[in-house]
């Protein structure tokens, strides 16, 4: 079977489903070198995030809900990309560029519950800015231990639990042989390649996608609503203040939504008529650019945080000039 390129296919071998893929990008014409680019990305996004979390874990004066849930949200792009990357470069690198349904279906699987589970985040911590701007003399007995946890557990199982009920659909099914025009595997896709008609899958999808969106938007469209009213009573200076607070998650919220955009137009609409460039970097921004842009926006725009970045960077280079001195003295 011949396959379009930036595309995986479903074929039988033997009694075993795999999934072939063709996955060469244009401008790109060797795979190793196609799976050294996603191996720095992965690597990029790995040490901009653990960086992130080790910092926040190390400096006492971080350890307040909003880092607690900024950690929350590395770890889930963390999770994100491993789904993927990974994967992407086995395949590359590998001499069959097969990959059983199996994988596919669990590809799928963790794909969807880092996407959910990132509006879950993001809801949350729009929720946290709110009470710090509308509330800031009740900050911490609104936002305490206690609750803090129960938030952090609730919104972490949640994507789980609903999308398990879900996918358990999907499981069911059984493949036939036609095209997936992604990198990666999804849910839809996975519906489109059924041998019977799973119309009511994707049906249940839309309702569950409800589930997935209006609690987390009716959240946050609270919480900015209530900041915006609160804001316009402050003196200019407060107004700047709360800006400056809340522009790293309106920009990771900006970046998600884009990438969401692009993911459900490239799932729900036919994109045959578009160049495959476009369809690989509608496909690839939505588990690339957000996992590397959110720890680099709460690291270098929020001022705590970014002030014990640079301290660790001067103690480092402190320490290394002071053994380099050492070892030529020595």
């Amino acid at each position: 079977m011949t396959v379009r390129c930036g595309s995986v296919c479903f074929s039988q071998n033997g009694a075993e489903d795999t999934i072939r893929s063709s996955t060469l990008v244009t401008g790109f014409y060797i795979m190793e070198l196609q799976a050294l680019v996603f191996f720095l990305l992965y690597l990029i996004t790995l040490v901009l995030n653990v960086l992130l979390i080790s910092v926040i874990h190390q400096n006492k004066q971080l350890h307040q809900p909003m880092n607690v849930f900024t950690c929350m949200l590395s770890l889930n792009e963390i999770y994100g990309s491993s789904t993927l990357l990974p994967a992407v470069m086995a395949v590359l690198v590998s001499k069959t560029h097969d990959v059983t349904v199996k994988w596919c279906m669990a590809q799928a699987y963790f794909l969807h519950t880092y996407a959910s589970g990132e509006f879950c985040i993001l809801a949350l911590m729009g929720y946290d800015r709110y009470i710090a701007i509308c509330s800031p003399l009740h900050y911490y007995s609104i936002m305490s231990y206690s609750k803090t946890c129960k938030l952090i557990a609730f919104t972490g199982l949640y994507p789980f639990i609903v999308f398990t009920s879900f996918y358990s659909l999907t499981l069911q099914l059984r493949f036939c042989g036609k095209v997936m025009p992604k990198l990666y595997c999804v849910n839809m896709e996975l519906v489109k390649n059924s041998c019977t008609n799973a119309q009511y899958i994707s049906t249940v999808g839309l309702a569950i996608l409800v589930l997935f969106i209006v609690p987390q938007l009716v959240m946050i469209v609270f919480s900015y609503a209530h900041i915006l009213r609160v804001c316009r009573t402050f003196p200019k200076e407060s107004q700047a203040n709360a800006f400056r607070t809340c522009v790293p998650h309106l920009l990771s919220l900006l970046n998600y939504t884009i990438a969401s955009l692009f993911e459900v137009i490239q799932t729900r609409f036919n994109m045959s008529h578009v160049a495959v460039e476009a369809q690989i970097f509608l496909s690839l921004y939505f588990i690339i650019i957000p996992t590397i842009a959110n720890p680099v926006l709460y690291g270098l725009g929020t001022q705590t945080v970014r002030g014990c970045i640079m301290k660790l960077f001067i103690k480092n280079k402190v320490m290394t000039t002071v053994l380099a001195k050492t070892l030529t003295v020595g």
